[in-house]
């Protein structure tokens, strides 16, 4: 980095710094860089198709760094803004896998670092009575106090998983799980871009040990396009309920989400019908019409011990249509725990474990057998068996502002095919917040 970027960088940390000291914040400027270096072994593969996991084993690294910028508007109104350098790609370019093996590679990438705004949003509190709670100043969140009791409203652009399906242990691939199966629900087929974000609105009501969520969200113009623009002709609707409880004295939540996306989309059935009517393999992009596309699910996490906590995911959606903007995941099941490292003298390391099951539709599995192609997987035909991946990490904190993790994977019948893997996956995952 060159002395003339050097020295406004180290201005804003110094501001930022000296903000961030107060009780309540009226601007905010965080940042982050991540870098992941990710490679697999050579596997048994007797055959590929187009969306295949390279068999020959291959490495790839991504590197994202993020401004966020926050400002004020008023007593209760935040307005933020995330700018963001990308460069990298995910392994085979992101395809090959269901359960895809890095959050931090997206379905678009690029040997050379470009520019992206992935957010700009306004997020509005009403106060509803109850203790006020204290917020620390951190990337997206003002310093300030809040009413525990509270309405609140977020609009612009944003990730839905910013606000639904997060979970404490499982849901930050910058600092905990690599896999996408892993950081959200594997079924939940929620709105977005290539880079997963999109624009819409949402309203949480908090009150006492519960919470009520629902938003609506722009959908891409077709399966896995880009959002260039606002256009609300194909949208996603999403709701969430969420209990917080205490058990032997820990505290744990418990969410049940359901969503519903209306767009254009095929029904599996069609496009393989429509494949042997002409007698070439089946092409969703054929037979697309505007449906509904719902999903369920449920997601816990419960802390143990001060130092333990444990979660668990299962999703579902309608497998009898296309995935529209995640990926090809009808079921899934995952769980696992992360254990914080005073056990061993080092209170700031984390070491997590966890597994996952993914599965597909019985009409799913007769499009993918026959040929067809998804957003991520394809591998000409299908030996159909579960994907299983199981994914352990170790996060050692540096100093306060980095950490170096160290990721392992395995994953069995990749892209559902028992004819191909099992494959071992290695990653280097570097994290600083500035």
């Amino acid at each position: 980095m060159t002395s003339s970027l050097r020295r406004p960088l180290a201005l804003l940390a110094m501001l930022a710094a000296a903000q961030a000291r107060a009780d309540s914040e009226d601007w905010a400027v965080h940042g982050q860089w991540t870098t992941v270096s990710q490679q697999h072994n050579r596997f048994p593969s007797p055959y590929q198709g187009a969306n295949s996991l390279d068999a020959q084993g291959r490495g790839e690294e991504t590197t994202d760094l993020t401004l966020f910028a926050g400002l004020r508007l008023g007593a209760n109104t935040e307005f933020w803004i995330n700018s963001e350098l990308d460069q990298g790609a995910g392994l085979s370019n992101t395809i090959g896998l269901a359960g895809f093996s890095s959050g931090e590679a997206y379905k678009i990438g690029s040997n050379h670092p470009y520019f992206r705004l992935p957010r700009a949003f306004v997020r509005h509190v009403i106060a509803l009575g109850g203790d006020s709670d204290k917020l620390e100043g951190a990337a997206n969140q003002l310093a300030g106090a809040r009413a525990q009791d509270n309405l609140t409203i977020t609009v612009g652009k944003m990730s839905v998983t910013d606000i639904f399906d997060t979970n404490s242990y499982a849901h930050d691939p910058r600092g905990d799980f690599l896999n996408w199966a892993l950081i959200d629900a594997g079924a939940f087929d929620y709105a977005a871009d290539a880079w997963g974000f999109t624009y819409g609105a949402a309203a949480e009501w908090n009150q006492g040990d519960w919470s009520a969520r629902a938003g609506v969200y722009q959908l891409s113009p077709e399966p896995n396009g880009k959002i260039v623009k606002p256009d609300f002709a194909q949208i996603m609707l999403v709701a969430e309920l969420e209990q917080r409880y205490q058990w032997a004295g820990h505290p744990g939540k418990l969410k049940l989400l359901a969503f519903d996306n209306h767009g254009g989309m095929a029904n599996y059935a069609d496009a393989v019908a429509l494949g042997i009517a002409q007698n070439t393999a089946p092409d969703v992009k054929l037979v697309r019409r505007k449906a509904w596309r719902h999903g369920v699910a449920v997601n816990l996490e419960q802390e143990v011990a001060a130092d333990l906590g444990l979660f668990l995911r299962a999703s579902a959606n309608d497998g009898a249509k296309e995935a529209y903007e995640f990926t090809e995941i009808n079921r899934s099941l995952s769980g696992g725990m992360a254990l914080k490292g005073a056990r061993w003298g080092r209170p700031d390391d984390t070491l997590g474990l966890a597994g996952v099951v993914n599965a597909l539709s019985g009409a799913a599995r007769d499009y993918f057998t026959r040929g067809g192609m998804g957003i991520l997987i394809g591998d000409g035909t299908l030996d159909y068996g579960q994907e299983k991946i199981v994914e352990a990490y170790y996060a050692a904190k540096l100093c306060k502002s980095a950490t170096l993790s160290l990721d392992f994977q395995r994953i069995d019948n990749p892209a559902y095919n028992r004819a191909r893997g099992p494959v071992k996956l290695y990653a280097v995952r570097m994290h600083a917040e500035f």
